[in-house]
């Protein structure tokens, strides 16, 4: 501001030399006035523009830093931004640890999910192609094992094995196998035991445990067959199981071995095994079946039956086992649960595995040519 004033005074000598030399005091004064503002508007324009402009400059930083002290949503939102820049930076300043990153995720998307479903539903780990595997191989060794395997009740047609089957709970087919002989000579029809007497059928059954319950039973299903099938027993599932005292895995074991129809027949010893070698973890009846069932085919549900409860029967016992004395005990998953000393074992083997005899007084041939001993009938010793 000081030379913009010196420069001013100068101007105003050399306006009063030239008024002095041709105009009059008055006009001395009036010209500087005039001429003054004419220069001096550029210089001050310019120089306020250049004040406005510091002003304007200074205002712009003063609003930013201004800015973030309104509020804490202005406060996160600079950190949210700076935050952005520095990862922005540093991942266009090192590449190679984002390719790092991602190369695991690519990885481990590309493992199919189906498997990892079927390895996590069962308990050893075990796809459901190779449980399939397995379970089919079990039954052929047993099959060669047990290849006399048959139903361990005698009987002479389908009414003598419904019967026997239904007097079979809670009790063994040897202790059945012993009380029928006098049942059937006193009721060898359907149209005889529904009209038998009460008391005198649970003396014949008092041997077999429960006697007043089955006895209520077989002349239920004896009236039933008479009534509504003509004295005869029906083929199909759907009308066996609406008979007294007869379930699905009594009508199982006539459809199978009375009419030659395949059927699983889940009693305590197949659910026993079934589950010790992890076939399935379910424990109802229905659903065992239905789960062993998917892993053979129909056709060897009726034999597969025979083999797996023969087994339990005779060497894979409810309490000990004879694991050293098994022939699958490569590919038992339980193997170790019961005696692994093969002398040992071979003492807790049954029937004609211990050279003793089976369960049936009348066995098929095929039983006796293998070298199986027929059951001595009731009060024989």
């Amino acid at each position: 501001m000081g030379e913009q004033i010196s420069d001013g005074g100068r101007e105003t000598a050399k306006a009063a030399k030239t008024a002095a030399a041709g105009g009059s005091a008055s006009a001395k004064k009036a010209a500087p006035a005039r001429k003054t503002p004419a220069r001096k508007t550029p210089a001050k324009k310019a120089t306020a523009q250049k004040a406005t402009a510091q002003k304007a400059t200074a205002k712009k930083p003063a609003a930013k830093k201004a800015a973030p002290a309104r509020g804490p949503a202005a406060k996160q939102a600079s950190a949210r931004k700076a935050a952005a820049a520095k990862s922005s930076a540093a991942l266009k300043k090192a590449p190679a640890p984002r390719k790092q990153v991602v190369a695991p995720k690519k990885a481990t998307a590309s493992v199919p999910a189906a498997p990892a479903k079927t390895v996590a539903a069962h308990p050893q780990g075990e796809s459901r192609t190779a449980l399939v595997r397995r379970a089919r191989r079990i039954n052929r060794e047993l099959a060669e094992v047990y290849p006399y395997a048959h139903p361990e009740l005698d009987f002479e047609n389908p009414f003598q094995l419904v019967v026997a089957t239904v007097l079979s709970a809670q009790t063994t087919d040897l202790r059945v196998n012993q009380t029928t002989p006098a049942l059937f000579a006193k009721y060898p029809t359907p149209e005889d035991l529904a009209a038998a007497d009460p008391e005198e059928v649970e003396e014949i059954l008092r041997p077999t445990g429960f006697f007043r319950a089955k006895t209520k039973s077989v002349i239920g299903l004896s009236k039933a067959l008479v009534e509504q099938f003509g004295g005869e027993v029906p083929g199909r599932l759907e009308e066996l199981v609406k008979l007294p005292g007869v379930g699905r895995k009594t009508a199982f074991v006539v459809l199978g071995n009375a009419f030659g129809r395949p059927g699983i027949t889940v009693d305590t010893h197949f659910q026993r095994l079934v589950r010790r070698w992890k076939w399935t973890d379910e424990t109802d009846p229905d659903k065992i079946e239905a789960a062993v069932g998917a892993l053979f085919p129909k056709s060897d549900w009726t034999d597969l039956s025979h083999h797996v409860i023969w087994h339990g029967r005779r060497i894979c016992h409810a309490r000990k086992p004879a694991c050293g004395a098994c022939p699958i005990a490569p590919l038992c998953p339980a193997y170790g649960e019961g005696e692994t000393d093969p002398e040992k074992a071979e003492k807790l083997l049954k029937y004609e595995k211990a050279g003793r005899p089976g369960q049936r007084l009348r066995p098929p041939q095929a039983y006796l040519d293998a070298g199986g001993r027929a059951a001595p009938p009731l009060g024989a010793g």
